[in-house]
Parts: C-alpha cells; sequence; structure tokens
C-alpha cells in the first residue's frame, strides 16, 4: 500500500489474498475499485471528489503502465493539485518518455507527443509534465474559459512564472491549438482569486465589459473602505462575485451583517455595486446589462 492508500492486485496475492476474496471485498464495500489491477479501502475511498480520484487513478495508470511516461494534460492538473473545473475527467492523460505511437481506450489516453528532460517534474514518486508545460497542453486543447480557470489559479498559487508560460507556449508553437494557448496565456492573471472569479473574467470579456482592475482597494485618504474583485474606477462601479450558493451555521448572521455593511461603505463613496453568483454565470446577459446601467450613470 502507498502513500495514498493504494493497494495492487499484484501486492494482495503476493499477500495470499485470492481473486475471489478480493471480489468479495469489493462486493462487500470493503475495498473500491480505483483502476484495473488497483484498489484502496473504502474508508480512505469515502469523500473523494473527482479530481482526487481522477489523481489516483492516473497514480494507479503511471504504476501499471510498462513503457516510461509522465502524467499530462488534466491529469497532470489534478496531480498538481490545481482546479479542474469542468475538463473532463473519463481518461488518465500521459505521455511517453520515449518516441512512440499514440494509444487511446476507454479510460487512457497516452498521447504520441515528446516531452524534454525540463518539461517533467517528480511529484511524490510520479513523473508529471511540468507546471508550464500542463497548461499549455490545457490551453491547446480544452475551451478558453476552462483553460483560463486553472491557468489564473497556477498563476494565483506561484506555481508558474508568466514567462516560464510564454517559453512554453513558444516551444509548443508548431502544435495544434498553439494560438488558442496564446490566447489563454496573454489574458491569465494570477489575481483572480477562484475558479468563479476566472470565469467571470472570461465573461466580462465575451460581453465586450471594460477591462475591470481586479482586487481592487477602495481607499478614502488613507482609511481602506474595502477590497473588491473587481473595480471600474472612473466608472464608478465595482462588480462583486459571490460563489457561496448559501450562508450556514452559527456565524452566518454575522457574515451576512459585514457583508451588508461593506456595501454600504462602498455605496457611500458613491460607489454602484453590482452582484452576481454562479447561477449568473452561466448566463451573463442580464449582468452585463446591470453593469451597462451602471456605467452609464457614471
Amino acid at each position: 500500500m502507498d502513500v495514498y492508500g493504494l493497494t495492487s492486485r499484484t501486492t494482495l496475492r503476493a499477500a495470499g489474498i485470492s481473486d475471489d476474496e478480493l471480489a468479495r471485498w469489493c462486493a462487500r464495500g470493503d475495498l473500491v475499485r480505483i483502476a484495473r489491477g488497483s484498489y484502496l479501502p473504502a474508508a480512505a475511498a469515502d469523500g473523494l471528489d473527482p479530481a482526487a480520484r481522477h489523481a489516483l487513478e492516473v497514480r494507479a495508470a503511471l504504476e501499471r503502465l510498462r513503457v516510461p511516461v509522465a502524467a499530462s494534460h488534466v491529469s497532470a492538473a489534478a496531480l498538481h493539485c490545481l482546479p479542474v473545473w469542468d475538463l473532463p475527467l473519463d481518461r488518465a492523460h500521459l505521455i511517453r518518455l520515449a518516441p512512440g505511437s499514440a494509444r487511446r481506450s476507454a479510460r487512457l489516453h497516452v498521447h504520441g507527443a515528446s516531452l524534454a528532460d525540463d518539461e517533467v517534474d517528480l511529484l511524490d514518486g510520479c513523473r508529471v509534465t511540468s507546471v508550464a508545460r500542463t497548461l499549455v497542453d490545457i490551453a491547446r486543447t480544452v475551451p478558453f474559459e476552462q483553460a483560463m480557470a486553472v491557468t489564473d489559479a497556477a498563476l494565483r498559487a506561484g506555481l508558474v512564472a508568466p514567462v516560464s508560460l510564454a517559453h512554453a507556449r513558444e516551444r509548443a508553437r508548431h502544435r495544434a491549438g498553439a494560438t488558442a494557448a496564446g490566447r489563454v496565456i496573454a489574458f491569465a492573471d494570477g489575481r483572480a482569486e477562484s475558479v468563479g472569479e476566472s470565469r467571470s473574467r472570461v465573461a466580462l470579456r465575451r460581453h465586450g465589459l471594460p477591462v475591470p482592475e481586479l482586487q481592487w482597494d477602495v481607499r478614502r485618504g488613507g482609511r481602506r473602505i474595502g477590497r473588491v474583485d473587481f473595480g471600474w474606477p472612473a466608472l464608478r462601479t465595482v462588480g462583486e462575485f459571490d460563489g457561496r450558493t448559501k450562508y450556514s451555521g452559527a456565524d452566518a448572521a454575522e457574515v451576512v451583517w459585514a457583508e451588508k455593511r461593506r456595501e454600504d461603505a462602498l455605496r457611500a463613496e458613491g460607489l454602484r455595486v453590482v452582484r452576481w453568483t454562479w447561477a449568473d454565470l452561466a448566463d451573463f446577459d442580464a449582468i452585463a446589462a446591470r453593469l451597462r446601467s451602471a456605467f452609464a450613470a457614471s
């Protein structure tokens, strides 16, 4: 069993456990099959989110394959603990470390691309593409919004520098999707503090709205009024993404009251406040109209 709790059929068989016993343990719910030939104790599997489970599936695939490979694309992002919002997790994505043909099945995609030595990291014993290479591969192959969420997050966490991203994109200039990757890298901004804020940036851009100042510190003289997610100082407007779908717990009333006082203070400075939630990001038209009205009133 490894540090993540994964154990293989080979290890179990070596310990004297038969396939019949293994099948009974799985049927009884004592073990959970993570991937072909790899299992996790039920207690460890309980509560795994999809990204964490995918990371375990990738680890199992890396151990199972006989050819040298590195985790790549969304699988590398999961191992780097980056958000994989709305990215498909149905296959483990790997790149061969030596030349070879691509291979794709229901649960595995081995890419036929090449990797330089400096594009591979060793992460908890697993070979994985570097953060810069991972982000460029994702940006080449997935829609702009999903790529932006993971790229902003990597910049925010300090896992990659803009110059490294630009260099990785230049190395990929002859690969399919390189132009799309360039657009992602040009727009990426580590000041976006969540997937929701990254998606908000994309929504604002799609609707042709002015580029906001991210994490704008609103001040009067030397006194700080508050920091807002999106600010248009010249248009006296702020935008706030509220990622909390509901408030609960003993402190809920205090949180709501503090947020109301903060918004009142912003309005007292002559600022118009427009708020939106996760649900609004699916159809941003109404929020875009409210923002345009606020801008027009400046």
